[in-house]
């Protein structure tokens, strides 16, 4: 018989079974994926329609932004949970000495489960957002036809150069957002307009982004962005399971770095480790961070560094282009090769 690394179909297939068959496990995942945005966006529809008075439309802006960081925080720990179980479930279940004893490739028994379990987060993910691009989109507030850039309001949708020439066309609206003192002449505007230009649009953009729903191009770039948090999770979770042999212990420990090292190191700035905290991929993804989910005004923060369509929401500095993908292609490539490693390592 001849081996192969490759995961056959029916492997597969038996591999996303097992994980199925846990039920309590399947529950909690898609109750965190999808429960969140469910149950928000439901009963926001259920009390705009009883008192529309009291109660504004169900999808906003704020709260777009809100449910996709939340969907993004709760799938990554879902995920995390679930390849967690992934890499240790023939362990647990004390099958891991029979299935080497058929004479199958320890490699394709590791590699069967990561399309097992893609296949059931993937689409849990989806519907979770894709339910929250309809609500926002035909059960939302009407797009707004201006922005306020400090006290003045300009017309939505300007670059930065419209922008420009919309100020420099209403001298006494640019007069009252720029810090002038007691310089009120046209020379003295046109000048503090060309100097200011760049932080004013920046303020303009990330009012315009904040107050705004999204286009259906920048809920796509969410969507996928989603989606990579999502397989970064599982595919962290089962390596370091296959890597340790416990469920618990790496389920706790992906815990703790999504909730609690990474937000530390994505906004204070440790003086000589910066390089260090670069290389946790929470961080490269947070600088991946699509525009419409990062609107802050922070240091580092707001529309900052265009990567892909997205904008850092980091409060360090950024890293180069490179760099982050390489952080985010190292995690998924390494912690597969770990788990793939200790899994052919293992004694039987």
């Amino acid at each position: 018989m001849t081996v192969t690394w490759a995961p056959s179909w029916p492997l597969i297939a038996t591999k996303n079974l097992e994980l199925r068959k846990r039920r309590g496990l399947i529950i909690v995942v898609a109750l965190l994926t999808v429960g969140p945005t469910v149950l928000i966006l439901g009963l926001r529809l259920i009390f705009h329609a009883v008192d529309p008075a009291s109660y504004g439309p169900a999808g906003t802006p704020g709260l777009f932004q809100t449910l996709c960081n939340l969907m993004a925080e709760f799938g990554f720990l879902s995920a995390a949970a679930l390849g967690a179980s992934a890499g240790t479930t023939d362990l647990s279940d004390g099958m891991f000495r029979h299935l080497v004893i058929t004479g199958r490739s320890r490699l394709a028994l590791y590699l069967a489960r990561i399309p097992a379990g893609l296949a059931i987060l993937l689409p849990l993910a989806a519907v979770a957002f894709t339910a929250l691009c309809l609500v926002t989109s035909y059960a939302g507030v009407p797009q707004p036809t201006s922005v306020n850039v400090g006290s003045v309001s300009a017309p939505a949708h300007f670059d930065q150069a419209e922008l420009q020439s919309w100020l420099l066309q209403h001298p006494q609206q640019a007069a009252s957002a720029l810090p002038l003192g007691s310089a009120t002449g046209a020379a003295q505007i046109r000048s503090a307009i060309d100097q200011n230009i760049a932080s004013l649009y920046q303020d303009y953009s990330a009012n315009e982004i904040a107050g705004s729903n999204p286009a259906a191009n920048e809920m796509a770039k969410i969507g996928l962005w989603l989606e990579l948090e999502v397989g970064i999770g599982f595919m962290v979770g089962l390596g370091l399971g296959s890597l340790t042999g416990q469920r618990t212990l790496t389920t706790i420990t992906l815990i703790g770095l999504e909730i609690i090292v990474t937000p530390i190191l994505a906004g204070h700035v440790i003086p000589y480790f910066l390089d260090g905290q670069r290389l946790v991929v929470g961080l490269a993804m947070d600088q991946l961070r699509p525009a419409a989910l990062a609107p802050g005004t922070g240091p580092g923060g707001g529309p900052g560094r265009v990567v892909f369509g997205g904008r850092g929401a980091l409060g360090i500095p950024p890293m180069p282009t490179w760099a982050m993908i390489s952080v985010i292609v190292g995690w998924i490539v390494g912690w597969s090769v770990i788990g793939a490693w200790r899994m052919i390592t293992r004694d039987a």
